[in-house]
């Protein structure tokens, strides 16, 4: 009789507890909302993932995988939020990993981890909120063409890249980078309360470091990986389950744009800027 087959009969053997299971969220990539041509995080193409990190059998915990440089701050807010919801229903602890990055958004992400790791060369920090356009005024007097714009409301054309920015206009721009700036600040303070080691100017400022700076810091918690720290915390045996969704052949084959084949130029024009916008973001940390 083999193994299978003792174990089969074996009344022990039937009942013995189930390994431990860690639930692993990927979160990699540009935070935002999902276009045609990325595919961005979102809360509405996580939920599902979410929801089934936290629903495996004999969980111990939740790891996030992070790779991210930022994005969109209230899809952080929002992603961040429901893991904690979750973590707080469920009564599960949730670890947080990052990787190449994370930084700004990403950060964010990673602050949903009741203790953050990294590896020592990863980037992370960026706390701060950045707003980026171009100002195309003078390009349009250069080649003679004139803005035509009409509005109901003196602030509808706030900031609007084809005319001079008025002081005024950029004022209101960055008290809403300060509001925003706020509820990031107060995002780490809450979930990093009791372990920060520097002043608020400093952690605050935008700035980014190294994982081996950042633990300097207390922005994280140990420099170590996500399987070599669950394989620690819960034993050599446990099971890390990835919550991704399944994705059809299609979607696989297509993406998100599902009718790439019959694309446009302008669809084609978006699909360029929005790859050009997102390498830059990973460009600003070196990557």
């Amino acid at each position: 009789m083999d193994t299978r087959s003792f174990n089969k009969f074996n009344p022990i053997a039937r009942f013995r507890a189930p390994p431990p299971t860690v639930g692993v969220l990927r979160l990699y990539g540009v935070i935002g909302t999902p276009s045609p041509w990325s595919r961005h995080l979102s809360l509405s193409g996580l939920a599902q993932g979410i929801e089934k990190a936290f629903k495996f059998r004999n969980l111990k915990a939740v790891a996030l995988a992070i790779n991210s440089p930022g994005g969109a701050a209230t899809q952080s807010a929002l992603i961040a939020q429901r893991i904690r919801a979750m973590a707080e229903e469920k009564d599960v602890p949730v670890f947080a990993f990052a990787e190449d990055v994370a930084a700004s958004g990403g950060y964010w992400l990673a602050c949903a981890g009741d203790e953050i790791y990294a590896d020592e060369n990863s980037i992370i920090g960026s706390i701060g909120v950045v707003s980026a356009g171009f100002g195309l005024d003078g390009l349009i007097e250069r080649i003679g063409v004139e803005r035509r714009l009409y509005t109901s409301g003196e602030k509808k054309a706030l900031l609007d890249p084809f005319l001079r920015a008025k002081p005024e206009d950029v004022k209101l721009l960055q008290e809403i980078q300060g509001d925003v700036h706020e509820s990031f600040k107060g995002m780490v303070r809450k979930r990093r309360r009791g372990k920060l080691r520097a002043d608020e100017d400093e952690l605050f400022s935008g700035q980014f470091w190294t994982g081996r700076k950042a633990l300097e810091l207390g922005l994280i918690d140990g420099i170590g990986d996500l399987r070599t720290v669950m394989r620690e915390r819960f034993g050599d045996k446990v099971k890390l389950r990835p919550a991704g969704l399944r994705r059809s052949w299609w979607q696989r084959r297509h993406g998100n744009a599902g009718g790439a084949a019959a694309a446009g130029p302008a669809d084609w024009a978006g699909g360029a800027l929005a790859a050009v916008e997102e390498r830059l973001r990973w460009n600003r940390f070196g990557l």
